[in-house]
């Protein structure tokens, strides 16, 4: 069991503070959405946790592992998966290269050990029958899964989704809320940020919501939609799951 924390987050561009005393945490197999409204702060937030963003003050641990002053690349090495909301896949490569591309940086792992995880990682998420298609000719669905896979070719005790559910059809949508339920089942923390906040607060255990660069709530589905600050500021009063 591990737990993924950010502690007491802030950061400032220029005068402007975006993030002011921010704190969150996943524990492993949990599923955590951090949401607010365009420009609220989320997504410096989730930045920092994933070292895209260096924070101005406070610190993000992996138990008592801190993380605060790694690049990106040391915080995967340390458990944090990311998957961005661009599309991060070579397009030239194909999805069999493109999983063990990332297969390569596993040190601890030799030739053999590399081609088993691949087949592995290829049955696990039903790409088997794909593996030799470019990532230029994949549909958003085929191309999610991929790059999932990819994420988690790191073993990662945490992962970071970025817009999971942007650019993708209803029935790819169902398909990695599957897969977002697979992860949880397999041990692994999510963190979710998305503009799709039905989708998200639908499969989340806990939701924090952040407003002007502050968190200001947190809890399960119906205590966000029953949050009067919530309904004000994002959700509207007629939102409804």
């Amino acid at each position: 069991m591990a737990t993924l924390k950010a502690q007491h987050l802030a950061k400032s561009y220029k005068s402007r503070q975006v993030v002011r005393d921010v704190s969150l945490s996943i524990e492993s197999g949990q599923i955590v959405g951090l949401l607010g409204p365009n420009g609220a702060g989320k997504t410096t937030c989730f930045y920092m946790i994933v070292g895209l963003v260096q924070a101005d003050q406070g610190r993000v641990l992996i138990d008592d592992l801190d993380v605060s002053h790694q690049p990106m690349h040391g915080r995967a090495k340390a458990g944090i998966g990311y998957l961005p909301q661009e599309a991060s896949i070579f397009r030239k490569l194909s999805v069999a290269d493109n999983i063990m591309a990332i297969l390569e940086t596993r040190k601890e792992l030799d030739k053999a050990g590399r081609r088993q995880e691949l087949e592995s990682l290829l049955q696990e998420f039903h790409i088997s029958h794909i593996r030799d298609n470019l990532g230029m000719s994949l549909s958003g669905g085929e191309r999610r899964r991929v790059e999932i896979a990819r994420a988690l070719a790191t073993a990662p005790k945490f992962i970071l989704l970025d817009e999971p559910f942007a650019g993708v059809d209803p029935i790819s949508v169902g398909d990695i809320k599957q897969i977002i339920h697979h992860l949880k089942a397999k041990g692994i923390g999510v963190l979710i940020t998305d503009h799709n906040v039905r989708e998200t607060l639908d499969i989340c255990e806990t939701a924090y919501i952040v407003n002007d660069g502050q968190l200001i709530a947190e809890g399960d589905s119906a205590a966000i939609l029953a949050n009067d600050l919530v309904k004000e500021v994002y959700l509207g009063h007629e939102f409804r799951l």
